[in-house]
């Protein structure tokens, strides 16, 4: 499930984002893959087209919503990359690493089983959001290693330079390509983000044919 804000899902003339190049990616390795969420875009080729990228919204918008959309989807792996609408708007921005771990929180109370990926923030062209950006991203190792084994730092920032966004803000196409390149290996590090297993109600299950559902989530 990719969970976040529209910079991980594609933006304008992006639709689908990185999952697309992350889609063949794990297809080339054998695996078929349901992304999952509420909302849906991209190209017909990507099959399931869904995810919660919201274009725009902040941590603590996306945790308002965030057990509604666990007990609707279901999902087994959590892609999560949130916190540039935080920095963009200076919200709060002192709190927003205490933000992302309730809403971590919330995620593994839903979905105690599932496995979480939560990346740090892309660079961003403007300075002063640059500062933000550095800033929360330095609080994020901790953040995650609270959480235990099944959360997982996933180093966006470093893969990637202000060449990448098409705006100052969001991913051009290569920024995208990096993107799915940096989730792939970081599933692909993970052996039970991608393998189904037996579970019950009160955990990520496994889809009902073959597959592995992630929740489709990034998007400010």
């Amino acid at each position: 499930m990719p969970l976040g804000d529209s910079i991980t899902d594609g933006h304008n003339a992006y639709p689908g984002g990185y999952r697309v190049a992350l889609r063949q990616r794990l297809a080339a390795d054998g695996h078929a893959v349901d992304f999952v969420g509420s909302l849906a875009n991209g190209p017909v080729e990507l099959g399931t087209r869904h995810h919660e990228g919201h274009s725009g919204w902040r941590i603590d918008q996306l945790d308002a919503h965030i057990r509604a959309w666990l007990r609707h989807s279901v999902p087994r792996t959590v892609l999560l990359l949130i916190g540039t609408n935080d920095m963009n708007q200076n919200y709060d921005t002192a709190q927003a690493p205490t933000r992302l771990a309730r809403l971590i929180d919330h995620i593994q109370e839903a979905r105690p089983v599932c496995e979480v990926f939560v990346a740090t923030v892309p660079p961003q062209s403007n300075p002063t959001r640059e500062r933000r950006v550095k800033a929360y991203n330095a609080a994020l190792p901790e953040v995650v290693a609270a959480k235990g084994q099944r959360v997982h730092l996933v180093d966006m920032y470093d893969a990637m330079t202000t060449a990448d966004l098409a705006d100052g803000i969001h991913p051009n196409q290569a920024g995208h390509e990096k993107m799915a390149r940096v989730w792939h290996g970081a599933l692909r590090a993970v052996h039970a983000a991608l393998t189904p297993a037996v579970s019950s109600p009160a955990t990520c299950q496994a889809p009902r044919r073959p597959g592995r559902r992630i929740p489709a989530a990034p998007a400010e």
